[in-house]
């Protein structure tokens, strides 16, 4: 039995030229040409640690392989603010169904994250209570009040000033999950980070995510 190891290789001799004609190859593989196994990073299950697989590179370099992850850095850009929150899973991919299905995190899907630490942040920020349902009180129950020294109630005043938090990201809150989408490349640099959805592109998503319920 004779085994041909078959190596992945990313070179463009094989390829047909524009008019259809087959190219000849005139020379071997190199090595600038080799290509790897996929990463294929997967969201950790529960009670998983991640894994980061380290991989010498040309020039001595180091990549880092991401096979499983559960955390990353999303910013909340109108905000300003960036916090490291869990991922919850994949919601939309572009390329392919399979890597919403099998939770896979390339860059560019489309997540759901904890918004926990957003929400903290917030109601810290501008003393403000948000994505709270409004809910009857019980008989002897009273709301607690937390003393706040005048220089802390100016200080909250002026950054309310101009304070508008969409209607979108406020029910996002309340609900405790934030769209995100992924910026950075898990299979080459190791880290799953990204942006929150917000306006227009928000709006893309949610209609696109509406679409494929309808679908089913």
């Amino acid at each position: 039995m004779i085994f041909i190891l078959i190596g992945i290789s990313r070179d463009a001799l094989h390829k047909h030229r524009l008019t259809g004609a087959a190219r000849k190859c005139n020379y071997k593989k190199r090595k600038y040409e080799l290509g790897r196994q996929a990463a294929k990073t997967k969201i950790c299950s529960q009670g998983e640690e991640k894994r980061v697989r380290s991989i010498r590179v040309r020039g001595g370099h180091q990549k880092f392989r991401a096979l499983r992850l559960d955390t990353g850095n999303f910013s909340w850009a109108s905000e300003k603010v960036t916090r490291k929150c869990r991922i919850l899973n994949v919601v939309y991919n572009a390329t392919s169904n399979d890597l919403v299905r099998t939770n896979t995190l390339v860059k560019g899907s489309i997540v759901q994250i904890d918004a926990t630490p957003y929400k903290q942040w917030y109601e810290t920020h501008y003393g403000v209570v948000v994505g709270k349902k409004k809910s009857a009180k019980k008989d002897g129950e009273a709301e607690q009040v937390v003393k706040k020294s005048a220089s802390l109630l100016a200080k909250l005043a002026s950054r309310s000033k101009g304070r508008v938090l969409d209607a979108a990201i406020e029910s996002q809150i309340g609900e405790g999950r934030f769209f995100a989408r992924i910026t950075s490349r898990p299979g080459q640099v190791g880290k799953c980070d990204g942006y929150i959805l917000e306006a227009k592109e928000l709006e893309f998503y949610q209609r696109r995510l509406q679409k494929k319920k309808s679908a089913k």
